[in-house]
């Protein structure tokens, strides 16, 4: 039986499906911090590739979620985990045999480290065959590996791993020194006087003695004496040695490399459901959304920004969740609000769940419908670049066009807050222009603007507004809801920036 990734459904090679750099939009929507705190600790599988690798098929995405959630049984998660860890002593025993210099010393830690791989792998398909696994993925490598531990190949390995170890076990010696003259020898049955001796000055034992025992130290490398002395070993058994010698030629190639990326790839998984857990144990919901590509009428309950919540919760304060659905012909959420009122992070959120889903992973909320884009763009306000001689208008301009050029109807695009540099004029002009290009489009958008009047140019717009307490508007409630623009957030926006609002004029006035 032939597999090929617990990671990729499809029979290429999944190594040829990793990106390695990150997506340009990975900073916008703090996907950057998100990935950095799943893998963090993980460093040695080199993850982030698979995380900046997004799927485009339905089928691709399922089958990652039915691997979740078999890996959210404890006794599957357990066997994988002691799995994980007998495959990372396989590999320091490999490191350390690189790093030492006597041969048959290397040859040691290279048998114990086949010795580590043939325990890993035996114990994994006994685990697993008692295990009810539902997904594909990990039925097929169950499969694979009871095929492989029956198979010659295996039953070889670890028959003469088993049989070597065995052999050395019974190597006996004696090292004889007189002088500094050392004579190593085959061992011979001799008297043990130990007991005798013992018993014989136990009678001058006057209460507790001090002990003379000394631990010395056990470093992995020998010295040259130490060396020395297992050279005339190896001359006393010469079979032996010569056995250790073919043995090591003959399995230089020993780790199967079905197993060896198992053992990369699923840590994917682990190192996702252990991220949030973390946050599920703070009382937050994680689901395994709906995916599709031809419905565009998406939804969320209880959605959260992943990156803001690990904050949160690391802090021990509360995270608020927000609704969302779009349904008919609607496509484009246009946000308005106060300043630090959370559009950004709605924003921020629709992308990382359209993201997370896309790579087979659960996403923040109780339950969710999302779609599977083929592109996503983020335009989010960035500083003035005094080397390309443009100014911001020009710029946003410029970046806003290379990204409607690219665009299609199954892409998505979150826009931060465009045009902030020029007039509220000019602004409301050029926002039109580009929503009038989205709505054409008939892509997903999310769109952060202090222009109220966006909302109502198309039904396929929809206001959201993030809120205030009604008896104080200055205290946010950080709930973004479905609602008609009030027409109060530019204006409140520019009360604040020229610091004319009430708190600022009463300032003034006692001063």
């Amino acid at each position: 039986m032939n597999f090929q990734s617990i990671l990729f459904n499809r029979t290429e090679n999944s190594a040829s499906q990793e990106t390695l750099e990150a997506p340009g939009f990975f900073v916008d929507l703090n996907l950057d911090q998100v990935i950095d705190a799943i893998t963090v600790g993980k460093e040695e599988y080199n993850l982030k590739p698979f995380f900046h690798t997004s799927l485009h098929d339905a089928g691709a995405i399922h089958y990652r979620q039915q691997v979740m959630r078999d890996l959210e049984n404890h006794v599957v998660a357990e066997s994988v985990k002691s799995f994980a860890q007998k495959m990372r002593a396989m590999r320091e025993h490999l490191a350390q045999a690189e790093k030492l210099y006597y041969q048959y010393q290397k040859k040691s830690w290279f048998l114990d480290a086949v010795e580590i791989y043939c325990d890993a792998v035996a114990s994994l398909v006994r685990d697993l065959s008692f295990a009810d696994l539902k997904s594909r993925g990990l039925s097929d490598f169950r499969g694979y590996l009871s095929d492989y531990t029956r198979g010659e190949l295996f039953v070889t390995l670890l028959a003469e791993t088993q049989k070597l170890k065995a052999d050395l076990a019974e190597v006996r010696y004696c090292v004889l020194i007189k002088g500094d003259t050392v004579t190593v020898s085959k061992y011979e049955p001799a008297l043990d006087y130990s007991i005798e001796v013992t018993e014989t000055f136990r009678r001058f034992q006057q209460g507790a003695v001090r002990g003379y025992r000394v631990k010395f130290e056990n470093p992995p490398d020998m010295n040259h004496i130490e060396a020395k002395i297992l050279e005339f070993v190896s001359q006393l058994y010469p079979d032996l040695f010569s056995n250790l010698d073919r043995y090591c030629e003959k399995n230089g190639n020993f780790l199967d490399e079905a197993v060896k990326n198992f053992d990369r790839e699923i840590q994917f998984y682990v190192a996702y459901l252990e991220h949030i857990a973390r946050l599920m144990k703070a009382g937050l919901n994680f689901c395994y959304p709906k995916i599709s590509a031809q419905r565009k009428e998406v939804y969320d309950v209880e959605s959260f920004d992943l990156a803001l919540a690990q904050k949160l919760v690391r802090d021990r304060r509360p995270v608020i969740c927000n609704d969302f659905y779009l349904e008919g012909k609607e496509r484009i959420f246009l946000v308005s609000g106060p300043n630090q009122g959370g559009k950004t992070t709605f924003a921020r959120t629709f992308g990382q769940l359209h993201y997370l889903a896309s790579l087979g992973c659960p996403v923040p909320g109780k339950e969710a419908q999302l779609f599977l884009f083929d592109k996503l763009f983020t335009h989010f306000e960035k500083e003035e670049n005094i080397k390309d001689l443009r100014g911001k208008l020009e710029d946003d301009l410029i970046r806003i066009h290379a990204i409607l050029d690219q665009a299609g109807p199954d892409s998505i695009v979150i826009i931060n807050e465009i045009f902030t540099s020029t007039t509220s004029q000019d602004a409301a002009f050029l926002s039109k222009k580009i929503i009038e290009k989205i709505i054409q489009l008939d892509l997903l958008c999310v769109c952060v603007s202090f222009i109220d009047e966006l909302a109502s140019l198309s039904d396929k717009t929809v206001s959201m507004v993030s809120m205030v307490v009604p008896e104080n508007p200055t205290l946010r409630t950080y709930k973004v809801v479905r609602k008609p623009a009030d027409g109060l957030a530019y204006a409140i926006a520019i009360a604040e920036k020229y610091r004319l609002t009430s708190a600022f004029l009463k300032d003034r006035l006692q001063a």
